[in-house]
């Protein structure tokens, strides 16, 4: 079974390549958004990626408990929110800014969850790499749109509630079960404000939200939820920072954009940082769950 043999594959690992999945899918989406509207890229990724999920994993609906279908729906609703907050504050300001304010969210969950002064540090080092790497810093932020602002920062709030209750939901259910039917709730959740925008999709509209389903949610959801069984929330956090050095990293590669000597400070402090918090851990990290407890 795919999942079994997931399991035995290290945490890390999994979170990094779906870290990579994500820079591939979010490329595709740009191309929906500018078209179709964000509310209908984030219906397109939740949607078919439920779609998709539903086929694989075929989840069996009977024999689950109220506390399970109560983890499974909150973590659907979390996932509708996240989704829709970001791609929202991209249509009102720079990518950059809105990458590095939405970050905040699962760095100040590692801060907040570890009890090592070393963490602490590390992750004030990833959150300056972020900024560094995106150019947030650059940016003049009296011109920026408040909204937009207030948005990213409450995508990084959702990315926060995401790290908790994809481990609790991953604890919850065997296999993917849980993420499926977190991916319906989220799917339909969207479907008012997206629905609109879907009359206009053409052929090769449909196939780049195939593409974005699977390397944006399908992929990445369900190699975290695996991971984040085996991942305490603080390391996670500072691993999920390499997202932006990555993504620049694979802007050199693929596309030949060159990277400022700034972005690579960042990229470099980044990677310092994942390398510590890792570094730190001598055995598997605490439950998810119980790093949720921490912030009761």
């Amino acid at each position: 079974m795919v999942t079994g043999r997931l399991e035995r594959v290290p945490a890390p690992v999994l979170v990094l390549t779906g870290v990579v999945s994500v820079q591939f899918g979010a490329a595709v989406a740009i191309t929906l958004i500018a078209s179709h509207g964000s509310a209908t890229a984030v219906l397109l990724r939740l949607g078919i990626g439920a779609l998709l999920m539903v086929a694989f994993a075929r989840p069996a609906l009977r024999g689950h408990t109220p506390e399970q279908w109560r983890s499974a729906v909150t973590f659907g609703v979390i996932l509708a929110l996240m989704n829709s907050t970001f791609y929202a504050a991209l249509g009102r300001i720079p990518l950059g800014v809105a990458v590095t304010l939405e970050f905040l969210g699962p760095l100040l969950l590692a801060a907040w969850t570890s009890r090592r002064r070393r963490d602490l540090a590390a992750v004030v080092a990833a959150l300056a790499g972020v900024v560094l790497i995106s150019g947030a810093w650059k940016a003049s932020w009296e011109r920026l749109d408040h909204l937009g602002l207030a948005l990213a920062l409450l995508a990084g709030v959702f990315w926060a509630l995401y790290i908790i209750w994809s481990g609790r939901t991953g604890a919850a259910f065997p296999g993917v079960t849980g993420l499926t039917v977190s991916l319906v709730v989220a799917a339909v959740l969207c479907l008012p404000l997206g629905a609109a925008g879907l009359v206009a999709l053409t052929g090769l509209d449909l196939g780049k939200g195939v593409l974005v389903a699977l390397l944006s949610s399908v992929v990445p959801y369900g190699l975290e939820l695996i991971a984040l069984r085996r991942m305490s929330a603080q390391v996670f956090g500072v691993l999920m920072s390499t997202e932006p050095a990555l993504g620049a990293l694979a802007g050199l590669l693929v596309l030949g954009q060159r990277l400022a000597g700034w972005q690579v400070a960042g990229m470099a402090l980044v990677v310092l940082a994942s390398a510590v918090v890792l570094g730190s851990r001598r055995g598997p990290g605490p439950e998810p769950a119980e790093a949720a407890a921490d912030l009761g």
